[in-house]
């Protein structure tokens, strides 16, 4: 069999399984550190119930995603995840999701493992979403989990800290109500709402246009030019805010 024979029979299966993510289409990548419970608990030396090293190698990591070939609206970490939105108009590898889904799993782990000096892997999915509404939702939703999250983290590590048991503090705050929560850490000294912004609801990461001096190469003048540079925001907006926030992003999309 010549190979031109060879390679259109076997790219019939290598390309079986391709799912291409439909134009007009939403595109938000969200990843999560694989056995990252295990890394974090038993392998790293981490502080708790957060971690200033951790908590840069993940921005570090999405500064990094922002900056590998795709174009990118939004980035938004809190904990051991990941959230991109695309650009509606991004079509990288014809948007195959294999492709996206490969190539920034592995991007991900490769600069977490420089950064921390062990191997850390990340999982990756693809989440399209129809409209816009449904964006504003989906990161409305990880801030929310991020809350959540950081508040069961202070009353978990508190009580530990205090020598109560791990199956003890699991049954004690599986039926806590928030207010409970909080005013178990109120009397152990802890103000929840005066807890860095960043812990209770994650960090998000934009384009933002800025002036910049260069010089006409072919004037060989001084001017003025416009580019893209990325912010990152530690100190997010809450509730009908943050929804404005990323509407005004979906809005001033890059061009």
């Amino acid at each position: 069999m010549k190979f031109d024979e060879l390679d259109k029979k076997m790219r019939a299966f290598e390309l079986s399984m391709d799912q291409i993510a439909t134009p007009e289409v939403y595109i938000v990548v969200r990843l999560d550190g694989r056995g990252f419970t295990k890394l974090t608990k038993e392998i790293l030396p981490l502080a708790r119930p957060f971690d200033m090293r951790f908590r840069d190698t993940m921005i570090e990591v999405v500064k990094h995603l922002m900056d590998c070939g795709f174009k990118i609206t939004y980035g938004y970490t809190q904990s051991d995840e990941i959230s991109l939105l695309f650009d509606k108009g991004e079509n990288g590898f014809g948007r195959k999701t294999r492709k996206i889904v490969s190539v920034l799993a592995g991007e991900a782990s490769a600069r977490f493992s420089l950064a921390m000096n062990t191997i850390g892997a990340f999982d990756c999915r693809i989440v399209p979403l129809p409209n816009s509404d449904l964006v504003v939702d989906y990161f409305r939703w990880r801030a929310e989990d991020a809350n959540r999250n950081a508040l069961n983290a202070y009353c978990y590590w508190k009580r530990r800290d205090s020598g109560v048991s791990l199956s003890v503090v699991t049954e004690q705050l599986r039926g806590m109500s928030v207010a409970d929560k909080n005013e178990l850490l109120f009397k152990q000294g802890i103000n929840y709402n005066s807890i860095p912004s960043w812990q209770k609801r994650g960090v998000g990461f934009f384009y933002s246009p800025v002036d910049r001096q260069s010089i006409n190469p072919k004037t060989n003048e001084e001017v003025v030019v416009c580019r893209n540079q990325l912010k990152m925001q530690e100190d997010l907006p809450k509730g009908e805010n943050y929804n404005l926030m990323i509407r005004e992003l979906l809005r001033t999309e890059l061009k």
